[in-house]
Formats: structure tokens, sequence, C-alpha cells
């Protein structure tokens, strides 16, 4: 039991840093974090070995921030009839076209790529994947991300450029290379 209990403490750094990143609330981020913890810890007999420990907790990771989310959707304002009706035209068509739905063998492609990448990017200095996932993934422009690590321009690119190299590296030899 000490033994797989430090275990997942150990990846509780990890854990946090993913879970900011997604919910850009570190109280939020704090409380899925802890209810991964413990979901771990009650659920440790059915860890069974067949997948790496960080991946297990990051399955369990993503169902609470999932959970998290929609808490907060909850509290989120529905639309109104006119924000509604905006969305059409005088005739009630679309002014937009929905998204088409995707391809199931490429979600398939997909759901495995993004596992591939956030392998590529949990070997990143923390600093780096922060940086390269504030921007690539949150879409924050670079005076946000400077402000928000206290970090200048400079070194945010320099940063940014050090990720995409790295992750080019491992992308090619795990991924695009098999």
């Amino acid at each position: 039991m000490d033994d797989f209990r430090s275990r997942v403490e150990r990846e509780r750094a990890y854990l946090l840093r993913y879970a900011s990143l997604q919910l850009r609330d570190a109280h939020a981020a704090e409380d899925a974090v802890q209810e991964t913890l413990v979901a771990a810890l009650a659920g440790e007999a059915s860890f069974q070995g067949r997948a790496n420990l960080r991946t297990w907790l990051t399955g369990i990771l993503k169902h609470k921030i999932i959970d998290a989310i929609r808490r907060s959707s909850r509290e989120a304002h529905a639309a109104s009839a006119d924000e509604f009706d905006a969305l059409f035209d005088e005739r009630g068509h679309w002014l937009e076209l929905p998204a088409a739905w995707p391809d199931p063998d490429a979600a398939l492609d997909q759901k495995q790529f993004f596992a591939v990448l956030e392998l590529c990017l949990g070997r990143l200095p923390q600093k780096t994947a922060q940086t390269f996932m504030m921007r690539e993934h949150l879409g924050l422009e670079t005076d946000e991300i400077c402000k928000e690590l206290a970090i200048t321009p400079t070194h945010c690119w320099v940063l940014l450029y050090r990720a995409r190299m790295a992750l080019r590296e491992c992308l090619n030899k795990e991924w695009f290379g098999k």
C-alpha cells in the first residue's frame, strides 16, 4: 500500500500541471487532483499494471476535469433567445453550417496520436511543456504567457522553439517513424 501510495503521490505535480492547464483555475485544478488521488488510492485493486501509472492517473484526472467543467457550466447562464436567433437567417437556415462529424477511424488515429503527444509532452521540462500548452492548446498570446510565467518574450520564444523541436523529434520517433 505504501509503495503504491508513494508512486501515486510522485505523480501529483504532473497531475496538477495537467489540470491547471486544462482548467485555468488553481483551486479547481487542486480539487480535481485531490479527487483523482482519492479515487486512485480507493481503486488500487483495479489498477492491474496493464497501463503506465501516469496514464492511468491521467485517465482518472480527465474524468474529474470533465466533472469540474460540467459543474462550472451549470453555473453559467443559458443562451438568450437573441443569442440563439443570431445563429440563423430570416428563413431559419444556419448562417454558418455546423462542422461535419468526424470519421471514426480518423478519431481513433487522433486519439492514439494524442496519447503519443502526451507522452512526448511528459518528457519536456515542466516550464517548456507549460509554455507550449499555453500557446498551442490554450491559444494564449505571448504577452499573456510571459505574464503568467514571469518570463520575457525572448525566453518564451526560446521555450516554444525548444518544445517544438523536442516534440518534432519525439513524434518522429514515437509516431511517424513506427
